[in-house]
């Protein structure tokens, strides 16, 4: 894998390729099952990446991407916490 490739990932709505700064990752925590913000990369578990804007996060909830890719339901207050999150 390329140097360049190595910290890239991938909007689940827009399929857009951006630096892991320029995404907002949401993950479920293997030990609990609790999808949260997850910035920090500390927790364990599978992860969802979506872009900083509005559309993404709009488009993302209206089509359940989330709730497709890591199996779970999201939360009001996490969907939220995600749109106050740009």
């Amino acid at each position: 894998m390329s140097k360049n490739k190595k910290f890239k990932r991938q909007c689940v709505f827009c399929k857009t390729i951006k630096s892991k700064e320029d995404l907002i990752r949401i993950t479920k925590d293997h030990l609990t099952g609790v999808l949260k913000i997850n910035n920090d990369s500390k927790t364990l578990g599978r992860s969802v990446y979506i872009c900083k804007n509005h559309d993404c996060i709009e488009n993302t909830f209206r089509k359940k991407r989330i709730e497709y890719y890591l199996k779970s339901d999201i939360s009001t207050e996490l969907q939220q916490e995600i749109k106050n999150f740009i």
